[in-house]
């Protein structure tokens, strides 16, 4: 699976995510060095719609801003979680396919099993489909 992420800082959770990302995926980085939060979600979120990655993983420092970017993009579902079970609920029953995670407030251990959650959920409940329907 090919994953677009931008995180506006680096630390030892962004690198832990990074690391994880890059051991099981084909990794789209798509920061640019210096680019505000606003503008790291949009080119997630474009990248992802546009077909150029299957989902999306976005990180700042709450993680709100990014997703918040991200879902200005038309197609993009993205979804602030900050546990596993939050996670996969956002994939499993409403479609997400952007991933907003705190850089701040997740340990790094903590955002694997975050962003492992996400991933593991191939496809979306089928009794949802027409509650995720409404979203578009």
């Amino acid at each position: 699976m090919r994953i677009a992420f931008a995180a506006d800082d680096s630390n030892e959770t962004t690198a832990a995510v990074v690391q994880h990302l890059i051991e099981q995926h084909e990794v789209l980085d798509v920061a640019v060095p210096g680019a505000p939060w606003p503008d790291l979600g949009t080119a997630v979120g474009r990248a992802v719609v546009e077909g150029r990655a299957d989902l999306g993983v976005v990180m700042c420092w709450t993680g709100t801003g990014t997703a918040i970017a991200a879902n200005k993009v038309p197609g993009v579902r993205a979804a602030l979680a900050w546990d596993p079970w939050i996670a996969r609920g956002a994939r499993l029953w409403n479609d997400a396919n952007v991933l907003a995670m705190s850089l701040k407030r997740l340990a790094p251990d903590v955002a694997v099993e975050v962003l492992a959650a996400f991933l593991a959920v191939e496809d979306p409940d089928p009794e949802e489909s027409a509650n995720i329907a409404l979203l578009d």
